[in-house]
């Protein structure tokens, strides 16, 4: 969406601060031992107290409140019975919606003590994210954003999952345009003050090719290499960047 009014721009700031405290709390209490289905009732319980919804099981029907993957899945994984083990790489995805406004974040959690290559891998995610940021401004094109990502990607030693990328978002979960993670000239679409979109590196340790699973829900990576996904939903001015679901 492109934000029209100030009243406009407040209610998605409330549901950004929201979805922002949800994740903080469900963050927090990853440690080895407890299950994604608590991580998950954690995050929900946030948001009931705030009067907000989780925005997948509203939009798509997805069985959880929070998106919560685990090590080789990079996203949209189930909440469930999986117990949380000392290594793991934890990927807390979180869209929620309030009052018809949508915010959507992600971040990647060390649980325990993590490989080398894990945390790494983590690092690059949100590193990948931030240089990226700095393309997000009105009148740069999509495809900056997807070249310093998939620049700071490479510079790692990593891949980006290239089916996997960023979008608009505000009055739904998913709105035009795609923000990819790597350069494609051909995307030329240019960035407009107001819009809201969704900037988030999906990476993996490997060749960057993700697989549908039978669930019909999970994408883990092809060869079973490590993922991490880092995310913010933005506003783009003419300077910089406003970050919703920013501490």
């Amino acid at each position: 969406m492109s934000i029209r009014s100030q009243a406009e721009f407040e209610k998605l700031r409330v549901i950004g601060r929201i979805v922002r405290q949800a994740l903080d709390k469900t963050a927090a209490a990853v440690r080895p031992g407890i299950t994604t289905g608590e991580l998950d009732e954690i995050g929900a319980s946030v948001l009931g107290q705030n009067g907000a919804e989780s925005a997948p099981p509203k939009v798509y029907g997805f069985p959880g409140a929070l998106c919560i993957s685990v090590n080789d899945e990079a996203i949209h994984g189930i909440p469930g019975r999986r117990v949380v083990r000392s290594g793991d790489l934890i990927k807390l995805d979180l869209v929620a919606e309030k009052d018809g406004f949508y915010a959507d974040a992600a971040v990647t959690i060390r649980a325990g003590e993590v490989s080398v290559t894990a945390d790494a891998l983590a690092r690059c995610a949100a590193s990948a994210f931030y240089l990226a940021l700095r393309s997000a401004r009105a009148g740069n094109r999509v495809y900056e954003i997807g070249r310093v990502v998939e620049r700071e990607t490479k510079r790692c030693g990593f891949r980006v999952i290239r089916d996997l990328c960023g979008h608009g978002v505000g009055r739904t979960i998913h709105e035009p345009p795609s923000i990819p993670n790597y350069h494609e000239p051909r995307l030329r679409t240019r960035l407009t003050e107001g819009l809201v979109i969704t900037i988030e590196p999906i990476i993996s340790a490997g060749d960057g090719k993700g697989v549908l699973q039978p669930d019909r829900w999970t994408i883990r990576t092809a060869d079973g290499s490590l993922s991490a996904h880092y995310e913010h939903t933005v506003v783009i001015t003419k300077g910089e960047p406003i970050l919703l679901t920013a501490a």
